[in-house]
């Protein structure tokens, strides 16, 4: 029967280490960012890996143009971009805490 305490602690000894870990990578992720762009560049997003925006930049011939559709949907697809480019850098951090596993709810 203690083997099975033994079994236990050391599961609970790794769960604390793997919430120690993803706490470090949620920091890391806060400080990291990175570009999604739209129309070659026209409009650029800073997406930090936690997926808060952090910078929106538009060309100054984009907002010469006076095209407001055209800005709207350049900054929407910028803003995807950048979302998705985080999003994938999140996945990957948090896999190499968790071996790959999928655990929901982590981001």
């Amino acid at each position: 029967m203690t083997g099975s305490f033994g079994e236990m602690g050391s599961l609970l000894k790794q769960a604390q280490q793997m919430q120690r870990d993803l706490d470090r990578v949620r920091e890391e992720l806060r400080t990291r960012t990175v570009e999604g762009s739209a129309g070659g560049g026209a409009v650029r997003v800073l997406v930090t890996g936690d997926r808060q925006v952090a910078k929106v930049e538009i060309a100054d011939e984009v907002v010469a143009a006076g095209d407001r559709a055209m800005v709207e949907d350049l900054v929407l697809a910028a803003l995807r971009d950048g979302v998705a480019k985080a999003a994938t850098m999140a996945e990957e951090a948090m896999a190499r805490v968790t071996g790959g596993v999928n655990l929901p709810g982590l981001f």
